[in-house]
C-alpha cells in the first residue's frame, strides 16, 4: 500500500468520526461530561431515582456502556491506562450520549460481566484478554450485548464478539507485500515456540503466496541463546532465501541479526522484517545491527499526541495500548448518535465497510469480526524509525 500521487477523498461517514478524533489535538479541549444536577426544588420522578440495578442510577439520557479491563493484579496498569483514555476520549467529544462504567476483570471476568449486565449496559468495550473474552460472551451473547474486545487473539473473535488489538497476521501481511514491491520473493522464517509463533507461521505462508512469493525456510526456538542459534544455523538449509521474518520481539530481534548475517546461505544480505511487536521497542534503533529493517505497524503520529496529552493529565506515560480504549470510546460516540437510549446497541453500525477513524488510524470490523486496519511500513535506522510506506488513509484509497 504504497502512498499514491493523488488520494482519494474519504466518505463523509469516515471523516465525521475522524474530525471528532481530532478534537483530542485541538488547542485547548475541555469539553467536559455533562454531569446531571438535581433540582433544588421538587424531587425528580420517581422513575428517575429508581435504580437500575446495583450502584447505578437511572439514567434516561446517556447509554450504559460498560468497559471491561483489569484493575486489580499483574495487569492493573494497562487496564488503568486503558480506562483513562477511554476516560480522555469521552472529555474530548463531550459524550454527553454515552456513560462508562468500568468493572474489573482480574477478580473475575464472568462475575464483572454479570454485574455490568445487572446495571443494564448494553455495550461491552473489553476485555482484554483473550481467556476473559471466553468467560463473558457467552452472557453477553444471551443478553444482547456486543463485545468489543482489546484481544487480538482472532480465535475468539465472531458471533457477537469483535476484536480490536493488533493483528500479527495483518502486520506480516503488509510488510511481506511491501518486500514484494521491492522484488524480494523468498522468505524465511524464525517462529517462537507456542501460539504466537504458530499463527506467525501461518500468516508468512498465506502473506508470502498471495503476494506471488513462497516461503523457502521456517524454524522454530525456544528463546534460550542455544535454541535460537541452531534455529538460525538452520535457515539456509533448504536454499538462499532473501527476507527473514523474526516473529519475536526486539530482545530477540537483537540477538537473531547478527547471527543471521554470518550464517551464510543469504542471511548477510537478506532483508530483516518484524511484526508489530516491534513498534514499542525503543531500543532498536540504538543497535546498528538492526538498521534497515522493516516492521509494519499502525501509524504512530496522532498516538504520540495523544500520549503528550494523557502525561500532561495523569503524569506519566500510557501504556501503547491505551489508544484501543480512546479509539473504542470515539467508535462508540459515533455510533450513539443512532443509537436510541434504552435500545439494544445497533450491532449493524459496526459493519460500515467504509470504517472508521482514531489515533490508530483507520479501521473496520470483517465478517469475522477482526479490526482490519490500515497499517504503514517501518524501517529502522541510527537517526530513528522512519515511514518508508505509509498507512492509507482511509478504506476508499
Amino acid at each position: 500500500m504504497a502512498e499514491a500521487g493523488s488520494r482519494s477523498q474519504p466518505r463523509r461517514n469516515f471523516l465525521r468520526l475522524a474530525g471528532m478524533g481530532l478534537a483530542l489535538f485541538l488547542a485547548g479541549c475541555q469539553a467536559m461530561v455533562p454531569k446531571t444536577t438535581p433540582p433544588a426544588t421538587p424531587a425528580p420522578p420517581k422513575e428517575e431515582t429508581r435504580p437500575v440495578g446495583p450502584g447505578l442510577p437511572t439514567d434516561q439520557e446517556r447509554h450504559r456502556v460498560a468497559l471491561l479491563v483489569p484493575m486489580t493484579g499483574p495487569n492493573a496498569a494497562v487496564g488503568q491506562s486503558i480506562a483513562n483514555a477511554a476516560n480522555l476520549a469521552l472529555l474530548d467529544t463531550g459524550g454527553a450520549k454515552v456513560r462508562i462504567t468500568t468493572y474489573d476483570t482480574a477478580t473475575g471476568a464472568a462475575v464483572a460481566a454479570q454485574k455490568a449486565l445487572a446495571d443494564g449496559n448494553r455495550l461491552f468495550l473489553g476485555p482484554l484478554l483473550a481467556d476473559d473474552v471466553r468467560a463473558i460472551s457467552a452472557p453477553a451473547r444471551a443478553a444482547g450485548v456486543p463485545v468489543i474486545s482489546f484481544s487480538n487473539d482472532a480465535t475468539v473473535a465472531g458471533n457477537g464478539v469483535y476484536l480490536m488489538g493488533f493483528s500479527p497476521a495483518q502486520s506480516i501481511d503488509r510488510a511481506v507485500r511491501f518486500a514484494r514491491t521491492k522484488g524480494i520473493s523468498k522468505f524465511a522464517g524464525l517462529m517462537p515456540t507456542g501460539l504466537y509463533g504458530r499463527n506467525a507461521s501461518n500468516a508468512l505462508i498465506h502473506a508470502a503466496e498471495g503476494a506471488g512469493g513462497s516461503v523457502v525456510s521456517l524454524q522454530t526456538f525456544d528463546r534460550s541463546p542455544k535454541s535460537l542459534s541452531a534455529a538460525i544455523a538452520k535457515l539456509g538449509q533448504s536454499g538462499d532465501y532473501e527476507a527473514v521474518l523474526i516473529a519475536d520481539g526486539g530482545r530477540i530481534a537483537i540477538q537473531a541479526v547478527p547471527l543471521i548475517r554470518k550464517a551464510g546461505s543469504g542471511g548477510a544480505e537478506a532483508q530483516v522484517i518484524g511484526t508489530e511487536l516491534w513498534a514499542t521497542e525503543s531500543t532498536l534503533t540504538a543497535n546498528p545491527a538492526m538498521g534497515g529493517a522493516w516492521f509494519a505497524s499502525v501509524q504512530e503520529n496522532m498516538y504520540r499526541q495523544l500520549a503528550t496529552k494523557y502525561r500532561t493529565r495523569f503524569g506519566k506515560p500510557p501504556y501503547r495500548l491505551a489508544s484501543l480504549g480512546y479509539d473504542a470510546v470515539l467508535l462508540t460516540v459515533r455510533i450513539a448518535g443512532q443509537w436510541k437510549v434504552g435500545d439494544r446497541f445497533p450491532v449493524k453500525a459496526l459493519a460500515d465497510k467504509d470504517g472508521f477513524a482514531g489515533v490508530d488510524g483507520a479501521f473496520r470490523f470483517g465478517a469475522d469480526g477482526i479490526a482490519q486496519r490500515a497499517l504503514a511500513v517501518h524501517q529502522i535506522g541510527s537517526g530513528g524509525i522512519t515511514t518508508v510506506s505509509p498507512a492509507p488513509r482511509s478504506f476508499a484509497e
